[in-house]
């Protein structure tokens, strides 16, 4: 518990605040593209804390959130055949796809496992061969190292009866479309630890230059944070950008090479849509076509999928940083974590999920918030 301790210590944190506060003398806005990191500034009132003038745009940082609806719906069809065993991660199962999620589907008959790992999955395709065992791999560039390290195992031991939905998306390219946007109003990111501690940090200075804007590199705890804001705002103010590692106990430039080279030999970089968002070129992966065998999507070829989207959720505007959680009409009301509208509010990682259980149902005046401790 080290880290933990020396990573939320006030007095720490006052000093970083002082910093911030002493600096600061326009508006700037910056987006953290982490649901962990976006928890975190919820949870401990990070956000708050900040000067006035330094705003806090939660980015689409929830992999669980921009899993596009055609995807969930898939999954459903595919989980309700007789001849399947559906596993997933815990956080999936309350997704609502179009008309209902996989929670609905396990109790109308469905085999919906949630699982740890996708090995798990593996070995439960090893102990049912008569069965079709299907493990849904969504994430960002952090998971999906073992979700490809498990297709490689199933296509090297022979296991024949194991597929994957894969879902996966890619953080530089949200970036790109986030900056490219007419609307946007970002002028500086917080870049997720844990994405870099995989893919390192080489696709970031080339976003930095073309859309003059500071990266920085952090981590999820409180310090962290609040490193990560210090030292983009010294950046804007200076009308400098470029890239800064400030998790550098966890991230080598280069990432992890034997990561980077298990997704490079089972994915391949194709278009992905993203939920509430729409298409963005390059942003995804999928399976390569040597492993095409363990795709559920090609196996199931689930045709005539219809996506309807709840007319009153705004979970896409959220994802896009347009609009706060609060600042929806349906939150708390009819969107709560037992009846949600999109997966913002159900996702352990979505920003709706975030301010529904930190009691952000309205927005306290951020002059109280910094006469209180600065963090929890």
């Amino acid at each position: 518990m080290k880290y933990i301790d020396e990573f939320q210590d006030p007095e720490l944190a006052r000093r970083l605040l002082d910093d911030i506060h002493a600096t600061v003398t326009r508006p700037w806005a910056l987006m953290e593209v982490c649901g962990g990191q976006t928890h975190s500034i919820i949870r401990h009132g990070i956000d708050q804390l900040l000067p006035e003038k330094v705003e806090l745009i939660h980015g689409p940082g929830c992999p669980v959130c921009v899993t596009p609806l055609e995807v969930i719906d898939k999954a459903l069809e595919i989980a309700s055949r007789p001849e399947v065993i559906f596993c997933s991660f815990g956080d999936m199962l309350r997704v609502p796809g179009t008309g209902r999620d996989l929670f609905q589907v396990r109790g109308e008959g469905g085999d919906v496992r949630v699982v740890y790992s996708p090995l798990d999955a593996l070995r439960i395709a090893r102990q049912n061969p008569d069965r079709e065992v299907v493990f849904f791999g969504i994430g960002f560039e952090t998971t999906a190292p073992p979700n490809a390290m498990t297709v490689h195992q199933a296509r090297k031991q022979g296991i024949k009866n194991f597929s994957m939905l894969v879902s996966h998306v890619r953080v530089p390219p949200a970036i790109e479309a986030i900056m490219s946007s007419p609307s946007c109003r970002v002028q500086g990111f917080l870049a997720a630890g844990h994405v870099c501690s995989v893919m390192g940090v080489g696709e970031y200075p080339e976003l930095a230059e073309r859309f003059r804007v500071p990266i920085v590199v952090t981590g999820f705890e409180p310090l962290d944070i609040l490193e990560g804001v210090r030292r983009a705002v010294h950046r804007l103010e200076r009308g400098e950008h470029g890239v800064d590692n400030a998790y550098a106990r966890a991230v080598r430039p280069e990432g992890n090479a034997a990561a980077r080279a298990m997704l490079e030999d089972v994915f391949e970089v194709t278009d992905r849509a993203w939920r509430g968002i729409g298409v963005i070129p390059d942003s995804g992966w999928r399976l390569a076509s040597k492993y095409r065998d363990h795709d559920a999507e090609h196996r199931f070829a689930v045709e005539g999928i219809r996506t309807v989207e709840p007319e009153a959720c705004r979970s896409g505007e959220v994802l896009q940083g347009l609009l706060k959680p609060h600042e929806c009409e349906a939150f708390g009301t009819l969107c709560t974590p037992r009846t949600p509208l999109g997966a913002t509010m159900v996702s352990s990682e979505g920003a709706c999920a975030a301010y529904y259980l930190y009691r952000r149902l309205d927005m306290p005046a951020a002059t109280e918030a910094r006469e209180a401790s600065p963090v929890v």
